[in-house]
This record gives C-alpha cells, sequence and structure tokens, in this order.
C-alpha cells in the first residue's frame, strides 16, 4: 500500500498508483555517477591544438558556464514567480555567492595557464571570445532595462533608435565586434548575431516588464521596514559583483596575458579589450537608482 498523501498526489497528475508501485520493481539503484553524469562530463572537452594548459581554458570556461546558468535559474524565479520578501533576499544572495565563485575562481585563469602556451593555443580560437556567451546577455537582460546597457557615450543616440534592433545596435558588448566610425561589424559579432540575435531580442520582449530592475519597486512595496535594508544592499552588492569585480578579474587577466612582457596583443575576437573590459568606461548598472551621483559617478574607478 502506497501512503495516502502519495496516492493522492499520483492521482492527481492523472497515474494509476498500483502501476506506479509495480514500476518501482524494476528500478535500478541511483548511482553518483549515473545521476552526476560524470563520464560524459569528463569528455566534452576538445582542444584544437597539443598544449596541455588548453584543457585548463576549455574546463574552467565550461565551470563558468554551468555557474552563469544557476544564475538564470535563481532570476527565473525571482522575475517570474510570486516570493516573499525572505525568498527574495535568500535568491539575492545565492546569486551573488554564484558569481563571487565566478570571479575567486578566475584565478585558474590569471594564475593556472603557462603565459607561452596560452599566447600560442589561443590563436587557434580566433575569433571565439567570452564575449559570445549568450547566457551573460540573457542575465543581463533579466536584471535591468535595456538602457542601462548602453554605455554613457551612446546614450544620446538612444531617442532616435526606434526599433529593439536599433537599440541593440547601442548595446555596451556591441564595442567589442563594430567599428563606430565604419558602423562595419567584425566576424566575432556578425557570428554571435547570427546564431543568437532574435533569441535575444525575443528574450529581450518578453524581460521588458519583469526585468528585475522593473520588479524592484514590487519588491519594496512587500517589504517591512527591517527587510527593506537587506534586501537593497543584496541589489547593490550583486550588481557590483557582476558589473565591477567580474569585468575587472577579466581585465587583469587580459592584461597578464596580452599586455605583459613589453608587448600589446589583440585579443581573439579583435575587440579593443581593454575599453571593453574596463566597469569605468561602460558604465553597466543594473539598479542606478540605488546609489548617489557620487557613487554613479565613480563606478568601477580604480584606485
Amino acid at each position: 500500500m502506497l501512503p495516502t498523501p502519495l496516492q493522492e498526489k499520483l492521482i492527481a497528475e492523472g497515474q494509476d498508483p498500483t502501476i506506479y508501485l509495480q514500476g518501482l520493481l524494476y528500478n535500478k539503484p541511483m548511482n553518483y555517477w549515473d545521476y552526476i553524469l560524470v563520464e560524459p562530463l569528463l569528455n566534452l572537452q576538445f582542444p584544437r591544438t597539443h598544449y596541455k594548459d588548453e584543457k585548463v581554458f576549455i574546463v574552467y570556461h565550461q565551470i563558468t558556464e554551468l555557474v552563469l546558468n544557476l544564475i538564470v535559474h535563481e532570476l527565473e524565479q525571482l522575475c517570474f514567480e510570486d516570493l516573499p520578501v525572505s525568498k527574495i533576499i535568500d535568491k539575492l544572495g545565492r546569486m551573488d555567492r554564484y558569481a563571487d565563485l565566478l570571479i575567486s575562481s578566475f584565478s585558474i585563469m590569471s594564475k593556472g595557464m603557462s603565459y607561452e602556451d596560452y599566447n600560442q593555443f589561443r590563436l587557434s580560437l580566433a575569433p571565439a571570445s567570452g564575449f559570445q556567451s549568450v547566457q551573460f546577455r540573457k542575465i543581463e537582460l533579466m536584471c535591468t532595462s535595456l538602457e542601462n546597457l548602453v554605455p554613457p557615450h551612446l546614450k544620446a543616440k538612444l531617442p532616435a533608435a526606434q526599433t529593439r534592433s536599433e537599440v541593440f545596435d547601442l548595446l555596451y558588448w556591441q564595442e567589442a565586434g563594430m567599428d563606430r566610425k565604419t558602423g562595419k561589424k567584425a566576424r566575432i559579432l556578425l557570428d554571435f548575431e547570427a546564431k543568437y540575435l532574435d533569441e535575444l531580442l525575443r528574450h529581450s520582449e518578453k524581460m521588458e516588464q519583469v526585468n528585475l530592475k522593473m520588479r524592484l519597486d514590487t519588491f519594496l512595496n512587500q517589504c517591512q521596514e527591517e527587510e527593506k535594508a537587506p534586501l537593497l544592499a543584496a541589489l547593490k552588492s550583486f550588481d557590483a559583483a557582476l558589473n565591477i569585480r567580474w569585468p575587472m578579474v577579466h581585465l587583469e587577466t587580459a592584461r597578464t596575458y596580452l599586455l605583459a612582457q613589453g608587448e600589446r596583443k589583440a585579443a581573439t575576437g579583435g575587440s579593443n579589450w581593454e575599453k571593453y573590459l574596463h566597469p569605468a568606461f561602460q558604465k553597466r548598472i543594473f539598479f542606478p537608482s540605488l546609489y548617489s551621483q557620487e557613487e554613479l559617478e565613480n563606478w568601477g574607478k580604480e584606485n
């Protein structure tokens, strides 16, 4: 006999409890390696060169994409579900910890690869670039409004942008693959847009009214007075993690490999990597209303 609550659950799902119970006879015991799919996971690395440290590079970026997926997982709940404030703060804290993991683990890249090997095998990766992580773009669109992803030097062009596609051409990530003087897009950007632009445009439209910034007032209205400070602190901490500390560790790593030993090297995607990565240049801020004018002016500046 099945416990009554389980019977009720199965019936509510349209399942026959008797057949369900019989099916348990054929279940195999669950092992760790089956549940986590260890063997397939360890066979997802395909280096393009013979350099040993290329595997370090691949595995690190695969870990990054998995952690970004955890942030997306939390954002889907924050943006689309009606959660109590305690849950909202908890999920923001989770996202902050995921971001901390990304930031702290970057030393695998900055300190864990041979300078000579990296500067050889990276040439075989062109024009691929971490710029092409669509998950990170989706996270940004789930966190804030489009205008907050336009760099300061292009905001004056926003009123002239009539369509969503035209606004997308102003977004900060275009700096990695567009020559603003000629209006021409590099291969890195053309390939990325060919694969993901339509998907990102749809995602942007879907998130327009429910992104984290747009839900901020709703969250604050739900708060008891004593909950407001922790909520705002959690939002600002996550904002700074993804938009200051995360790009800065990227920038420091790029400087290690591309600007060291007296030679300035180009990024594999051909971007102006210093401007693209530096938070003080892009001033990407998810929740600008939470900061003072002084904080906004000094956003991402290095001491």
